[in-house]
């Protein structure tokens, strides 16, 4: 089994997480991990500290460096499932999705069909393999409930050179988003970076400890009752990050239930939709943008927020 098969996870301890045994430290970060699963795996050398194994009853100190690799199920195979998927571009090299609200993009543990990777299968047999079996083709993702544009590399050099292009800043990323509140000015840069939330290790958050640099610029496209239509434009690709930057500066998206209020609009999930793709081709060098409409779905809420206006 190499290396790449292995999902591998990296924390840096905070202060709040000192003195926590190693089992339910890791616990603690992934909702779906067993104490029991996370015991094994440290029985096992998976679990490293400041890149030395440890044992099960080791407490953590603040700024320790915790690595994880999970190994797949034994004899794991993602299955090529038949599937609608919207192609919006496809040559040897690239395909460009429109995926659907509600499609998660790539398997994970315990949760293995029914996701854009396993249409992809089905659909063309040559995906790139640096991700390893969970991620064959997965450059870049977006979240369960956002729709919207992704590039998918069919092979290694074309993974490597859109994967180069995401690190260097030089994909047009631009999104339209859906946000409580009627935000008064026109445009803004949000420039504060991203970690795991200290307080609900299952979010996100604008932390200035164990977080990365995120920037996120948006316009204003449209101001309604309580509500203002933006696009959105990132600068850098951190987990969750226009969802964590609009509820930092005080305009939640709206649907979002992990980071707004719930149930504010009649949708599954976060107002929030990837309009927008631009990137250099892997193999011709040429620069290339698709557009991707507003779901209907979200189209109708924001008529409705519309027609609320007076």
């Amino acid at each position: 089994m190499t290396e790449q098969t292995f999902e591998r996870y990296d924390w840096t301890v905070e202060k709040e997480e000192a003195g926590e045994r190693i089992d339910k430290f890791l616990t603690m970060q992934e909702g779906e991990w067993s104490r029991s699963q996370v015991q094994a795996w440290v029985k096992e050398g998976r679990v490293t500290v400041n890149d030395a194994p440890i044992k099960n009853n080791y407490k953590v100190a603040m700024d320790d460096e915790i690595s994880l690799r999970v190994p797949p199920p034994k004899e794991l195979k993602i299955e090529a499932q038949a599937m609608d998927l919207d192609i919006v571009y496809e040559d040897s090299d690239v395909v460009v999705v429109n995926k659907p609200r509600g499609l998660v993009v790539h398997p994970a543990l315990g949760h293995y069909t029914g996701t854009l990777v396993n249409g992809l299968m089905h659909h063309c047999k040559d995906l790139s393999g640096i991700n390893g079996v969970m991620r064959p083709g997965i450059v870049h993702r977006i979240d369960k409930d956002t729709s919207g544009l992704l590039m998918i590399a069919k092979n290694d050099k074309a993974h490597a050179s859109l994967a180069a292009q995401l690190k260097e800043h030089t994909v047009n990323r631009k999104y339209v988003a859906l946000v409580h509140g009627e935000i008064p000015h026109e445009m803004g840069t949000i420039d504060a970076p991203i970690g795991r939330d200290p307080k609900n290790r299952q979010q996100m958050a604008v932390v200035f400890g164990n977080s990365k640099p995120a920037v996120t610029h948006f316009v204003v496209l449209e101001r309604m009752k309580d509500f203002t239509l933006v696009e959105l434009k990132l600068e850098t690709g951190r987990t969750h990050q226009i969802r964590v930057h609009m509820k930092y500066i005080g305009y939640p998206l709206a649907g979002d239930p992990k980071y707004g209020p719930r149930k504010t609009l009649d949708i599954n999930g976060q107002a929030l939709h990837a309009k927008t793709l631009g990137f250099i081709h892997p193999s011709t060098g040429e620069y290339m943008e698709f557009e991707a409409e507003i779901p209907q779905e979200l189209q109708a809420e924001i008529q409705f927020i519309r027609e609320q206006k007076c």
